[in-house]
């Protein structure tokens, strides 16, 4: 028998009985009925790839631990987004972070406005436990408005997705594997010497201070990543 494109799940959610529709993961689910999971990946307006693993939930009855944002709900799932077993995993996953590039918060520019430095706030983390890799990355400062600097990046891919699925313009792409992946344009040429467009979305989506404004180092430096909903229900309206 077919199902209903529009059928109704029951399931808990912290011990709270939440209804979904089919097809919705668990973290929009959550979101909807106001439960934060952290994760530094997702955003809304753009695909979700689980890549931060911060999301990561326990579902009753596996041993798995599956990521929210592309974890689908089930009728009579239980889930649990706050375990102990949940909060040491991303402790380790924030001081992997931290230690696997050159996260200095006190000189960087995205200080006070950095999403990576507010999920460690919030989750207590106080110090690192790994060893620092200490890694000697470049800053490409070729580009007129625009500098990304390597040591900042969390390889969330927001740039990437944002880039390719809303701009259409596809010059951000991951080169190499695992600890040694680094985001580039075009094929590893100089941003200034690349085919970016200039629109500034790849650097509005960074949670870090990886990318961001050479007009506004030395000032405060926010970013508006909330753009991103209002221009796809724009474009749908259109």
């Amino acid at each position: 028998m077919t199902e209903a494109p529009f059928e109704v799940k029951t399931l808990e959610i912290d011990g709270r009985e939440v209804s979904a529709r089919r097809g919705q993961t668990i973290l929009e689910v959550a979101r909807e009925h106001d439960i934060n999971i952290p994760t530094l990946c997702q955003m809304e307006g753009l695909s979700n790839v689980g890549a931060c693993r911060l999301c990561l939930v326990e579902i009753k009855g596996s041993n798995k631990l599956l990521p929210a944002c592309v974890a689908t709900v089930s009728e009579g799932m239980v889930v649990s987004t706050n375990t102990e077993r949940l909060q040491k995993h991303r402790h380790n996953i924030l001081e992997l972070l931290f230690a696997e590039r050159n996260h200095v918060c006190s000189v960087c520019v995205s200080n006070g406005h950095c999403e990576l430095q507010s999920m460690a706030q919030d989750q207590g983390l106080t110090h690192v436990r790994m060893p620092y890799r200490n890694p000697n990355l470049p800053v490409d400062a070729s580009h007129e408005r625009f500098t990304v600097d390597h040591n900042r990046c969390i390889l969330c891919t927001r740039c990437v997705r944002v880039c390719g699925e809303i701009e259409g313009a596809h010059v951000w792409d991951i080169m190499g594997r695992g600890i040694d992946s680094i985001v580039i344009t075009d094929l590893h040429e100089d941003w200034g010497e690349s085919s970016c467009t200039r629109c500034g979305k790849c650097v509005q989506v960074c949670p870090t201070g990886a990318l961001f404004d050479k007009s506004k180092i030395g000032s405060d430096h926010p970013k508006y990543p909330d753009f991103l909903p209002y221009l796809n229900l724009m474009r749908e309206a259109r």
